[in-house]
This record gives C-alpha cells, sequence and structure tokens, in this order.
C-alpha cells in the first residue's frame, strides 16, 4: 500500500505543479474540481483521473508521469493486467476498462526523489485516446505477449506492442510508441507533444 502512497503523492504533486501550469494553461483546459469520493469513483472504474472543460467542451483524461531516467523512451504506456490481485474483479487493468477520451504522458527532468526541485518537463503528450482505442479495435494496434521489449510496425501499417511485466510483479502493461502513431496515421493522433517527435 505505501508504493501506491507514493506513486500518487508523486503524481499527484506534478499534475499540480508542472502539468496544470506547463501543459493544460497552455491549452485552454480548466480543471473541474470533483468530490474527493466521486474522483476516486471514476479513476477505478472507468480509468479517468481528471476532468477539464475547455469552452463547452469535456475533456476526461488519465494522466501519467516518468521520472528522467526514462527519457530515452519514446513511448507511453497503458496497464494491461494485475494477474496477482487477489481481487479477481480488479486482474484486469486500465486497458480493459479506460473511457478517459485523453491519456496526458510526461517525463520529468529529475527523478522521484528530487520532485520538489522540478518545474519542467523534458518531454510530454497529450495523446487521444478515442482514436487509440479505434486502432485497437480495429486490429491496426494489437498486443503481443511476444517478449520484445518495444513496439514495432508490422506489414507497414500495424503497430505491435508487447505486454510488458513490472518485476515487482504487481502488475504488467504495454506500451505504445508516440512516433509510430504519427508515422502512420498522422498527427490528429496527439493533441501536443514535446521531445517525442
Amino acid at each position: 500500500m505505501s508504493n501506491y502512497k507514493n506513486d500518487r503523492a508523486f503524481t499527484d504533486y506534478v499534475h499540480n505543479h508542472i502539468a496544470l501550469p506547463n501543459i493544460y494553461k497552455l491549452m485552454h483546459w480548466q480543471e473541474v474540481k470533483l468530490k474527493k469520493s466521486y474522483a476516486k469513483y471514476i479513476d477505478m472504474t472507468v480509468g479517468i483521473d481528471y476532468v477539464f472543460i475547455k469552452g463547452d467542451t469535456v475533456k476526461t483524461v488519465q494522466e501519467r508521469f516518468r521520472e528522467e531516467k526514462y527519457k530515452g523512451f519514446t513511448d507511453f504506456t497503458i496497464r494491461y493486467r494485475r494477474d496477482e490481485n487477489k481481487h479477481e474483479d480488479r486482474q484486469e487493468s486500465e486497458y480493459f476498462k479506460m473511457k478517459a477520451h485523453y491519456f496526458t504522458y510526461g517525463i520529468l527532468d529529475c527523478s522521484k526523489n528530487n520532485i520538489s526541485k522540478s518545474s519542467i518537463f523534458l518531454k510530454y503528450a497529450i495523446i487521444d485516446l478515442k482514436k487509440v482505442y479505434e486502432k485497437l479495435d480495429a486490429g491496426d494496434i494489437f498486443i503481443s505477449d511476444n517478449g520484445e521489449n518495444k513496439c514495432r510496425i508490422v506489414d507497414e501499417s500495424r503497430i505491435e506492442c508487447p505486454v510488458k511485466y513490472n518485476t515487482d510483479g504487481s502488475s504488467s502493461f504495454f506500451p505504445i510508441d508516440i512516433s509510430y502513431l504519427v508515422k502512420l496515421w498522422g498527427n490528429d493522433m496527439v493533441v501536443i507533444q514535446k521531445g517525442f517527435l
């Protein structure tokens, strides 16, 4: 449980002190303040971390932030399964439940231990998840437990994404390379980005 609290504290800090002023303010997205109980509910059931508005449009967002050591990667990651979870109804993770329209992914200029000294992202992107899930449903992006480390383009038109396992056994995830999304389907898959392309 302490890992979750530390990860949650890290994510909350980055959201409030770095993402809001450096990403969402540029986009003119205004955060909707939710009741804590409702925010927890939509996170657990439909993979929505935050809700924003821009004009009359509601924007639902899943966020993930990484420390500096991940700066060499060009992908974002979606949690896949938690097979070791004792609650069977919690073994399927984000991929199976996510209804957020956007995925905000950022890599910081520091480690988690020095987060209070950070004020910028080395890289960030907002991905249009609805378009990603359309490609997943169509088989244009597909998940493969193939033992590979990175995504690859196959048949010159599809992205194969490997299943990766966290070393602590807590969960699995799969990466989707942001540059491949743009290469195959253009810039409308990525709403905004810095440093990934």
